[in-house]
């Protein structure tokens, strides 16, 4: 249990959150392995804007350039890593 003497940014950081619109549903995240990718999984972020700094996330990160991942780019994803 937290103290109340905590400050909030400690107090936060021991609470976990789910949140909407994360990584893992994003048009950008490539995860490592496409079949069983979960929340937790890691993979690159491709987003023009990011992708000269190679930037590493998981799959239950999130920022302000999310685009929601269409069941077919999946089903391609998945394809391709299948082979």
């Amino acid at each position: 249990m937290p103290s109340i003497d905590e400050p909030e940014p400690q107090r936060s950081l021991k609470r976990i959150t789910w949140q909407y619109e994360n990584c893992l549903s994003c048009v950008w995240f490539k995860p490592n392995d496409p079949l069983n990718a979960d929340i937790l999984e890691r993979g690159m972020c491709v987003h023009s804007k990011f992708k000269e700094y190679q930037l590493v996330v998981s799959g239950r990160d999130w920022c302000n350039l999310f685009t929601e991942v269409r069941q077919r780019q999946i089903d391609k994803l998945q394809e391709g890593a299948a082979d």
